[in-house]
């Protein structure tokens, strides 16, 4: 087929509508040029629950296979178990997947061997190029001698990993519901938890790539309102929700309120440290004071950097760093070949929540010390010039202001965070101060300046 492979080449992996922007012809060439762009002599490949994905993972591997390189399939999985699977054999790795997008939608999010990421600036752009060089001019040339296609199930191998890497035998049994929003959490869960102390409240665990239930997207709060009042219903000690890849896992406290990703890092940061003393954190610039202050009173050193994956990982990569996370439920880990995968920080939670008599909420307190107005977008049709009045409204008051990544402003009671979407004509604001009553008002200060045209 002719694609606009512009369209659907984004900055960290391919994503767009099946059959309409990509299809099976188009993955056999991707399959390709991954191949030849990496110098792969192997792959490892997995996929979601999604319709199209297992054809289009087959026709990557053909066209891996047409150059040369053996392929390993490792059937449905979530995206960090692929990542466990390139880790643990130390190869390239593909996975198809478009985590929470809608039913139409598929994408492949690409490793290097070791799941070191594959971006625009690490591979990506020449493997868009070869595809889009092919789709005109037929596939490339078939090696002399075709690469093998071999089939391996890695989930229970994946699962023993991951609680290889945190004790959970000693703590007291806990009750916990499970949102899995039809994606892969429902089919890593139950391997994951089986054996531990869990009464597990199982929700939407049907493979269903067309998302009956919900949307697979916790970080919109409307997608977590059937985990909140079944956590209630339940009695339960928390809940866990998951993405449609359940590469990200956002937490419910006993009484169905969410606890902050920012919370999440403070606490896993804290348990990292307290196993590599002195050890580096990552986190970016939207995450909650908390977090800086958490990492220097476990004796740790916080790295702040932007937002986005390969941004922590680049910086992970650099310090050496033992853990990182991110305000979407992104965590990083060292041990987990500096990878994202929630499964390992739901594991770190239900262990310092199992390993004390308290509840969640009385937990996590300790780490969430701050008022948060959350990510708030605002649809602007000039993204500059409203990012500029902001600045100019600001520059000359008792704050800093820095450009890391969009614009930050930090006072000494409160903070914000003004930064463009790439994709899309909006400004994306985060607030936190110490109190409520300052976060609203600095809240409202910058969107009204943000939302008015004059």
């Amino acid at each position: 087929m002719t694609a606009d492979l512009s369209q659907i080449v984004k900055a960290y992996d391919v994503r767009g509508v099946v059959p309409d922007q990509w299809d099976e012809s188009l993955a056999e060439l991707f399959g390709a040029a991954f191949v030849q762009v990496t110098d792969a002599d192997a792959i490892v490949i997995g996929h979601d629950m999604r319709p199209s994905s297992p054809g289009l993972a087959d026709a990557f591997a053909r066209g891996a296979a047409r150059l040369g390189a053996d392929v390993t399939l490792i059937g449905l999985c979530s995206t960090d178990q692929l990542y466990f699977a390139s880790g643990s054999f130390d190869l390239p790795g593909a996975m198809f997947t478009a985590s929470h997008n809608p039913a139409q939608y598929n994408g492949i999010k690409m490793c290097r061997a070791g799941a070191a990421p594959v971006g625009q600036d690490t591979g990506l752009a020449e493997i868009r190029e070869l595809a889009e060089d092919w789709s005109e001019t037929g596939a490339p040339e078939a090696a002399g001698t075709p690469g093998t296609i071999t089939h391996r199930d890695t989930l229970k191998d994946y699962a023993e990993y991951l609680k290889s890497l945190v004790d959970l035998t000693a703590i007291r049994p806990l009750k916990v519901v499970v949102d899995a929003g039809n994606g892969m959490g429902g089919h890593t869960v139950p391997t994951v938890f089986e054996g531990l102390p869990l009464d597990v409240v199982p929700m939407y665990f049907e493979l269903d790539g067309t998302f009956p239930n919900h949307e697979a997207n916790p970080l919109d709060p409307k997608n977590i309102v059937d985990l909140q009042a079944r956590v209630l219903a339940e009695g339960a000690d928390l809940g866990l929700a998951f993405d449609g890849d359940a590469d990200r896992c956002f937490v419910v406290d006993e009484r169905g309120e969410p606890v902050s990703p920012s919370a999440i890092t403070a606490l896993v940061a804290a348990r990292e440290l307290a196993k590599h003393p002195g050890g580096t954190i990552i986190h970016n610039l939207i995450t909650s004071w908390s977090v800086p202050e958490v990492v220097r009173e476990q004796g740790g050193e916080p790295v702040r950097t932007r937002v986005g994956h390969s941004f922590i990982k680049e910086e992970m990569a650099k310090t050496g760093a033992i853990f990182g996370g991110e305000h979407s439920a992104h965590y990083y880990f060292k041990d987990f070949w500096n990878a994202d995968t929630g499964m390992l920080a739901a594991l770190h939670v239900l262990a310092a929540l199992g390993g004390q008599e308290g509840t969640l909420s009385a937990l996590v307190a300790a780490y969430d010390r701050y008022a948060s107005s959350g990510e708030i977008n605002s649809t602007v049709a000039d993204q500059k010039a409203s990012a500029a009045k902001v600045k100019a409204a600001y520059e000359n008051e008792d704050v800093t202001l820095d450009t890391l990544d969009g614009l930050t402003v930090t006072a000494r009671d409160w903070w914000f965070n003004l930064r463009a979407s790439n994709t899309e004509p909006l400004l994306r604001l985060n607030v936190e101060a110490r109190d409520e009553a300052t976060m609203t008002r600095i809240r409202d200060e910058v969107l009204a300046l943000v939302r008015t045209t004059a």
